[in-house]
């Protein structure tokens, strides 16, 4: 049994996270994805902390956890017989995921126009913060960008907070990961279409459309009702949001009068069911500073495990605000496989998110641990047809760098 993705080659030149997450949710469909990583440094992301430590090897955390399954190649492309060897390999692979600076890969000679002339079955990927397909250019195709930056022209982050505070960015990487996950799906497309005309075709991803796609709640309503969503503030329905416990915090959404109806009914309070301070969700977001000390009076008697127990058993989906220990914690997290253990030979064995969704004809995810810089070097050239001499020659001149 094969996973879906098997006997699929992937080359990633990548870097930071948009694009090595994208990689890695090929590698763990089955990809083979090759690494292409500059000699000496490596993906920048090799340096940045955390660091997890053993016996004077150290490791990055982050980088360990979007790389796994993937194979290493160290190889100068400012170097013409550098460029040689990425030609070769791209005209025997089928995929490139890249997210280097626009145009910078284009001015190598090494842009999608060339590449695809060496392999017309090649889907070309990029993740850019404002996209580069032609046709779609926009003022801002040229500018580099980092996650933040996305979230905020998306207007994601001019709703995450409250209104007497400054906007406030989600999770570190939001953009980047998501992104990741749209160009996945965009390679798939294109895979799928090349079953059908037998040619790749360009994949172009952009940050800002991505997010501003997440965002579509914020376009539906400044579409269809002229509102643009304030932060903080509900204007369609209330409650929604954390909610205080005894020990803790609880997620609460009510997005319709009959959950609101199973809530109050719940809190002993079935008068506001009909009160025309809260029979609609308008009225409730209007009087939310009514509402708000009567659910956190009722829910101040309750720990977090009661109240989440009570309201989902009265119908009122409900969950836990989890911390990191929270989520090691669970047995649902530990019965869906969602940490996978990953062995690092070098560091110890450490667990990282698996990739969704299940598979039920397809085995599990491998787990091999991220490479160290250059491992694969030396197998991947080789296979192109160099010599173990050529090999030993390319390297002692900075061409590429085999791992010790």
């Amino acid at each position: 049994m094969q996973r879906p993705l098997t006997g699929i080659r992937v080359i990633g030149m990548e870097q930071y996270m948009s694009a090595p997450y994208c990689t890695m949710l090929l590698a763990d469909a089955g990809a083979e994805v090759i690494k292409i990583e500059r000699p000496g440094t490596g993906d920048p992301r090799r340096a940045i902390p955390p660091f997890v430590e053993k016996e004077g090897v150290k490791k990055a955390g982050g980088f360990m956890a979007y790389n796994r399954n993937k194979k290493s190649v160290a190889l100068n492309l400012r170097d013409p017989r550098g460029q040689e060897i990425y030609k070769k390999l791209v005209a025997k692979s089928d995929v490139v995921v890249e997210n280097l600076r626009p145009g910078s890969m284009d001015k190598l000679g090494l842009g999608y126009d060339a590449l695809k002339a060496l392999n017309p079955r090649l889907v070309y990927a990029t993740i850019s913060g404002f996209g580069r397909l032609p046709g779609y250019e926009g003022p801002y195709s040229r500018r580099p960008a980092f996650d933040i930056v996305a979230e905020a022209m998306s207007g994601i982050m001019h709703l995450v907070g409250f209104a007497d505070k400054p906007p406030s960015w989600t999770i570190y990487g939001m953009a980047d990961i998501y992104s990741g996950m749209v160009t996945a799906y965009g390679v798939m497309l294109a895979l799928f279409m090349r079953e059908r005309t037998g040619e790749g075709q360009y994949v172009d991803s952009a940050m800002f459309d991505n997010m501003l796609a997440l965002n579509e709640r914020m376009v539906a309503l400044y579409s269809t009702a002229g509102q643009s969503p304030q932060r903080g503030r509900l204007t369609n329905l209330y409650p929604r949001g954390a909610f205080k416990t005894k020990d803790g915090y609880i997620a609460l959404n009510v997005p319709d009068n009959r959950i609101w109806s199973r809530l109050a009914k719940e809190m002993g309070r079935e008068d506001l069911i009909d009160d025309p301070r809260s029979n609609t969700g308008a009225a409730r977001a209007a009087h939310s500073d009514f509402l708000q000390p009567i659910i956190e009076g009722w829910l101040a008697s309750l720990t977090r495990e009661e109240a989440v127990n009570r309201l989902n058993e009265a119908g009122v989906p409900t969950g836990p605000v989890y911390t990191a220990e929270d989520v090691f914690r669970d047995p649902h997290v530990a019965a869906r496989g969602m940490l996978m253990p990953i062995a690092d030979p070098e560091v110890g064995t450490y667990r990282f998110a698996r990739t969704p969704p299940h598979l039920s004809a397809a085995p599990q995810l491998p787990a091999e641990p991220a490479p160290n810089l250059g491992q694969h070097t030396a197998e991947i050239v080789r296979s192109l047809g160099y010599t173990a001499d050529d090999l030993a020659a390319l390297h002692a001149e900075g061409v590429i760098q085999v791992a010790e």
